[in-house]
């Protein structure tokens, strides 16, 4: 197992977006790491905090219980041992959807205080990511249209049982993202995220820092840039033997249309690198594969 290197990644402020310098910043992050940490990011630390609360609560839950997550685009719930030996989620699909996120709670029967939290949640976190997607848009030249207003999100709720056995080992293997962009909340206290960095080639770790967001860049983003953006591989290690909860935020693509460059990142000198594709069929293709990370490269134009 290779050895990761102290915590470096990129910190951006998202009150500083005005500065042109933050926003350089930001992209340089999205060039050569595939991911950042951002800062004053506007979600609630009350509100951050009650949703840790009721994502503990839902994963303590009986097994017959969370076996009722099904989702019909992504996997709903995931239990221990089928994404590593210590990991589970709960998953909701399209979470900007009202009508989605009470289906969610009704089959996880929760209560009318743990309702209201997860749809305060979802619609702040929502805001944040897309307001990270539209400054990684202005940085790369692309036109005010794209808002990706109509793009799914989904919710994923992560629980990482690691017991003193398996301290020094993996808890979820090395992958990329299959989306966009994924808004990470990671644990306060346990940490285990590592990230491989482009230039070096080494993991790098990502302790926690209580009231931050992680940001990591997922395939459809390489896809959307022109292969300009790195999908940054990452993995979960078990570096002691306590509980460690996170949630994510995943910006997936556009739920009716293809993900495909905008015309401002394609031209004589930079030609479309990757054949368009919308996210489902995409999801599909990197899981028939059985591809856990770079499933874009399926996607390459032959004479790129």
């Amino acid at each position: 197992m290779e050895k990761a290197v102290g915590n470096c990644i990129p910190v951006i402020d998202v009150e500083e977006f005005a500065n042109p310098s933050e926003l350089e910043k930001l992209m340089e992050a999205c060039r050569d790491w595939g991911c950042f940490r951002i800062v004053n990011h506007g979600l609630p630390p009350a509100l951050m905090w009650e949703m840790k609360t009721v994502a503990r609560a839902l994963l303590d839950q009986p097994e017959e219980i969370k076996q009722r997550n099904v989702q019909p685009v992504i996997q709903g719930y995931t239990p221990t041992q089928h994404g590593g030996p210590l990991f589970e989620a709960l998953g909701c699909y399209d979470m900007g959807s009202p009508s989605n996120i009470d289906a969610f709670c009704s089959i996880l029967d929760a209560s009318p205080l743990q309702r209201e939290t997860i749809g305060k949640y979802c619609e702040a976190i929502r805001e944040v990511a897309l307001q990270i997607g539209r400054k990684m848009a202005e940085g790369m030249g692309v036109a005010g249209d794209q808002s990706f207003e109509e793009w799914a999100l989904e919710l994923r709720i992560n629980k990482y049982n690691n017991t003193a056995e398996h301290v020094g080992t993996t808890g979820l293997n090395v992958h990329t993202d299959p989306g966009f962009l994924t808004i990470l909340q990671d644990d306060e206290n346990v940490g285990g995220l590592e990230m491989l960095y482009k230039l070096t080639g080494e993991f790098v770790t990502v302790p926690p820092m209580a009231g931050s967001l992680v940001v990591n860049l997922g395939d459809l983003a390489t896809l959307w840039s022109n292969g300009r953006l790195w999908s940054v591989k990452h993995r979960v290690q078990c570096y002691e033997a306590s509980t460690r909860v996170s949630l994510g935020c995943f910006m997936m693509g556009s739920k009716d249309r293809e993900v495909a460059p905008p015309p401002e990142l394609v031209d004589s000198d930079h030609p479309a690198v990757f054949t368009p594709i919308n996210f489902v069929d995409f999801r599909k293709l990197r899981k028939e594969n059985r591809l856990f990370s770079d499933g874009f490269d399926l996607l390459r134009v032959s004479s790129a």
